[in-house]
């Protein structure tokens, strides 16, 4: 792609040049290593409420950043003033900032083995689909899902408001070790936060659809309606009695016990010993029907990338298989400090699947519910109660509370309470109904028990 993508002022190829003149300023200075990135965002943001505008922002930027390295000693620095000028005294000050700067015998660059070849650095993933769409077809879709919120029942009497987010962007890296890649990528998203109120009882809930690729998002009228659907059956809501009770995550609030697993086995956790899963590769932290898969090739996936943050490739792999570590989320830093390799992993993790070998085609939500039999479906969560040394678990919570396999009223006002240690080793059913939330597909996910904190 060496034109300029759709939407920006620069082209591949003068981010390549940048990056080219970057290295070579670094390595005249007297550099022993350089890595530099020249990206460029766009973007257009516009929200409604109650039938009116409430803002309309576009957003555009651009930045260079360089990491210079004198041995093991390591600065950075970054602009974003693309000219000549300004790429020399943000490298100069990069490279004073490494003289001044203790040895670390982790920093470096990756070995040149595991960087990504320019073929790899080129997977065609299909991240890149911009929308052409300016604010007034912007706010008119963000009113039309407002507006079939309001219009699903007359209890939904206000609005946080209705948002349309349109984003782009595109990037070049490379480092004195022969790495050189790049690519552009989208993200559009549409969301609305209805309120519901009836005799003094008032309830807010959420929706959104979020996509690469513009013509996947949901209709707006979909999203509005879900919305409103979701707000109006958290109307009555009681609170309950303290109690100790099997509990089934909703899908969209499972992603975020995967995520606090990812968090668990990174590397800046693992070499700091501030985790509960420190040193459990090759342990069994989930029980054996779990598996959790990475696939970084997916076309149009949200955690889609040829190569990480550092230019080292990224591939397939069992992240967990049969419920027991089978590797870790490491860069190249995080992986010798830990006497490891890195796993591609400088940024985060990639399209991440979480299964069970137990789960049955037809174990939709209305069978996890019957599966769940008597305790807490919880459908929102608040606060950040996660103590990431101990594993210690924490949050507030809502809900509904289930009797007989099925739902039988709202709840509020509770705290539910665990150990993630025991929390994850106590994964007894995940659901058919998988959805993805960024880089992370996962159905709803029951735990054996928890503390619920209530009246």
């Amino acid at each position: 792609m060496s034109r300029t993508p759709e939407g920006f002022a620069h082209s591949r190829a003068q981010f390549e040049q940048l990056i080219a003149d970057t290295l070579a300023v670094s390595r005249r200075l007297g550099a022993s290593d350089a890595a530099a990135e020249v990206s460029e965002g766009a973007g257009l943001s516009v929200s409604v409420r109650k039938g009116e505008i409430e803002t309309v922002e576009r957003n555009r930027d651009k930045s260079l950043g360089v990491t210079v390295y004198i041995g093991q000693k390591r600065g950075n620095a970054s602009t974003s003033d693309f000219s000549r000028t300004a790429l020399e005294q943000t490298v100069r000050a990069a490279y004073d900032i490494a003289r001044f700067t203790a040895e670390d015998p982790a920093a470096g660059l990756p070995d040149e083995q595991d960087l990504a070849t320019p073929a790899e650095a080129k997977r065609p993933l299909d991240l890149y689909h911009p929308w052409a769409i300016d604010a007034d077809a912007a706010v008119q879709i963000a009113l039309r899902c407002e507006a079939a919120a309001f219009a699903t029942d007359r209890r939904i009497t206000n609005s946080d408001g209705c948002g349309v987010s349109v984003q782009a962007s595109h990037f070049v890296a490379g480092n004195t070790r022969g790495f050189v890649g790049g690519y552009a990528s989208s993200r559009h998203s549409l969301s609305v936060a209805p309120i519901a109120s009836v005799r003094g009882d008032m309830q807010r809930d959420s929706w959104y659809s979020s996509m690469r690729d513009p013509a996947e998002l949901a209709a707006p009228e979909a999203v509005g309606r879900y919305a409103a659907e979701r707000t109006l059956a958290r109307l009555k809501a009681r609170k309950i009695a303290t109690c100790e009770v099997p509990v089934l995550f909703e899908s969209t609030l499972a992603a975020g016990l995967l995520g606090a697993y990812v968090q668990a086995t990174s590397g800046g956790a693992l070499y700091r010993k501030s985790t509960f899963l420190a040193d459990s590769l090759g342990t069994q932290v989930f029980p054996s029907h779990i598996d959790v898969s990475e696939d970084p090739n997916v076309p149009k996936g949200k955690a889609s990338a040829p190569f990480d943050d550092e230019g080292v490739r990224t591939t397939p792999r069992k992240v967990v298989a049969g419920g027991r570590v089978e590797g870790y989320f490491l860069s190249s830093y995080s992986a010798r400090k830990l006497g490891l390799r890195t796993t591609g992993h400088a940024g985060g993790s990639q399209n991440l699947r979480f299964t069970s070998r137990l789960t049955a085609p037809g174990d939709d939500l209305d069978a996890m519910l019957k599966k769940l039999g008597r305790g807490l479906f919880v459908t929102e969560l608040m606060g950040q109660g996660v103590n990431y040394v101990t594993g210690d678990y924490s949050r507030g919570a809502a809900g509904y509370w289930v009797e007989g396999g099925r739902i039988a009223y709202p709840v509020h006002e509770i705290t539910i309470a665990g150990n993630l240690r025991t929390m994850l080793q106590g994964v007894a059913a995940v659901g058919a109904d998988a959805y993805t939330l960024g880089g992370k597909t996962i159905a709803s996910v029951l735990i054996e028990r928890m503390k619920i904190a209530g009246l």
